[in-house]
């Protein structure tokens, strides 16, 4: 009988730093916030364009470092599997993988773009690379609905109190940032190869650049706002918070943290998202009721909040509404309510980008009977309202709504033909471990920068925040912790660059990069 060996053959050194190099680029977000790491990781992918010899190397490239990049910059995604009990706890790993697999193919399409565009005139990689990444980030936040979480430019914002070198999001956009940290990484890469052809000086330019930008205490004008706030943080943790039994303790906590300090204050009360389990509004079934109101009836249920907002208040909150077709209950909606001190509607948003698999399961018909299932509670899927829009609350300002993760989506957190004043990003982020948290509340001080608006951030274990128009955190409730927040809205800016132009904006920018790309190579065949 013949004797069979399988001899698998050794990873190539360069797939396994490759991938590597992904995972440290990862390390520049939030909450280590090594940018270092990331530069040094995109001097390496940029060296292995310079390198590769085809296109599909390229594409190979750029799809290994994607996949190091995701799987530890979404390893938050795993514990949200601990906090359900249809699927084990141990397929949030294999979720997170799957996800950066996918993820992967937009610095994927990045670096063969940016590799294509350069094949014969290699004075034009960097910045047809830089390019190619703002076009790649964009494309992602929408292709499939969108994944927009850490874009590269995240590395930039400075601590709480200095945003840093994000500053430029008001005129460039998030995206065109990202390509921005792009190109400083392709710097330090000329600064290791100056520094070995012996030019000293070239390299010493190189690799300060980047650092001086990134560390230098850039911070805008603070300003103080006319309109006071109590934002509350009441630290309900995940595995209690859909427990009917611990609805009326989460409702006594969070009014204990809401109480006026000045009776009749026109002032603004910032609940969290899934801040009131109650159904408030009118029309369905008794049973629906009976499971979370106090009283088994949307008005009293109403009454009572409106007597925590006290007079003069009104009071933002997360809660549900449930979708109708005519007596029958198709589905929910993820809102924001608006609440004065009788305990009258004012208005209300509906989250449109919705979580899949959180708040909707794709495909239902056909995951369903495999076993799959909402992260989420319940069987019944939410409904995606119609976008950003204003709420007119009179003398308590003009109000943009963004629920938890859509305030990720640069370009599209406001209603550009009615600005509002002001951001309210009530959040649950007691799913997301200790690093999504951080991330969250960096991308919504990305957004502040952006529109020139200031955010308020109420979630239920933290981190609650509010962020200014230049990004400063002006105070936050750290997380796992209950608290309150007391204060003056931040007023806003006059509408930034980015907030005219949106992501039309950073698009210009990519051109002109590719501008950029075709004056050098020119130059450099001279």
């Amino acid at each position: 009988m013949s004797r069979f060996r399988f001899s698998p053959r050794p990873i190539p050194r360069e797939t396994l730093l490759t991938v590597a190099a992904g995972g440290l680029a990862a390390c520049g977000f939030q909450p280590l916030g090594l940018w270092p790491l990331t530069l040094a990781a995109l001097a390496w992918l940029i060296h292995r364009l310079y390198v590769v010899k085809t296109w599909r190397q390229a594409l190979l490239t750029g799809w290994l470092f994607g996949v190091g990049h995701f799987t530890v910059g979404n390893g938050w995604i795993a514990t949200a599997f601990t906090y359900q009990a249809e699927m084990p706890a141990w397929l949030g790993w294999i979720a997170v993988f799957l996800l950066a697999l996918y993820l992967a193919v937009y610095p994927a399409i990045a670096t063969l773009l940016g590799w294509w565009l350069a094949e014969t005139r290699r004075a034009m990689l960097l910045p047809a690379f830089a390019a190619a990444w703002i076009l790649a980030e964009w494309m992602r936040s929408w292709v499939f609905t969108g994944f927009a979480w850490n874009p590269l430019a995240m590395v930039t914002l400075g601590g709480f109190d200095r945003p840093g070198l994000a500053l430029a999001a008001q005129w460039m956009g998030t995206y065109a940032l990202s390509g921005l940290v792009v190109l400083l990484g392709g710097w330090w890469l000329f600064a290791l190869r100056s520094w070995r052809q012996e030019r000293k000086g070239a390299a010493l330019a190189y690799a300060l650049a980047p650092a001086l930008l990134l560390v230098l205490p850039l911070h805008g004008e603070r300003r103080e706002g006319t309109l006071a706030y109590t934002l509350v943080q009441p630290d309900v943790r995940q595995d209690v918070l859909n427990d009917p039994a611990n609805y009326e303790k989460q409702f006594q906590t969070t009014a204990a943290l809401s109480l006026a300090r000045k009776p009749g204050e026109t002032r603004l009360l910032l609940w969290p998202e899934s801040g009131v389990p109650d159904f408030l509004r009118p029309g369905y079934a008794q049973f629906w009721y009976d499971e979370t109101t106090y009283a088994g009836d949307p008005l009293v249920a109403r009454e009572r909040l409106g007597r925590v907002a006290g007079k003069s208040g009104l009071l933002l909150t997360g809660t549900t509404d449930l979708a109708m077709k005519g007596p029958k209950v198709t589905g929910a909606w993820n809102v924001v309510t608006a609440l004065d001190s009788r305990g009258e509607i004012r208005g209300s948003y509906a989250k449109a980008h919705l979580v899949p698999y959180g708040e909707y399961l794709p495909m239902r018909e056909i995951l369903e009977p495999i076993g799959l299932s909402r992260l989420v509670a319940g069987s019944l899927d939410f409904h995606a309202g119609p976008g950003p829009r204003t709420l007119d609350l009179g003398r308590h300002g003009k109000a943009g709504i963004q629920i938890c993760y859509e305030i990720i989506f640069s370009g599209e957190v406001v209603d550009r033909g009615r600005r509002p004043d002001y951001l309210f990003n009530p959040s649950n982020d007691g799913w997301f471990g200790a690093w999504g948290p951080p991330q969250h509340l960096a991308q919504a001080r990305m957004r502040a920068i952006e529109e020139g608006l200031p955010v308020l951030r109420s979630t239920t274990t933290g981190i609650s925040a509010v962020i200014d128009a230049d990004g400063l955190v002006r105070q936050f409730v750290p997380p796992l912790r209950a608290g309150r927040l007391d204060g003056k809205v931040p007023p806003a800016h006059a509408p930034t660059l980015f907030a005219r132009f949106g992501n039309m904006l950073g698009l210009a920018w990519a051109i002109a990069l590719l501008f950029v790309a075709l004056v050098a190579s020119a130059t450099r065949k001279r």
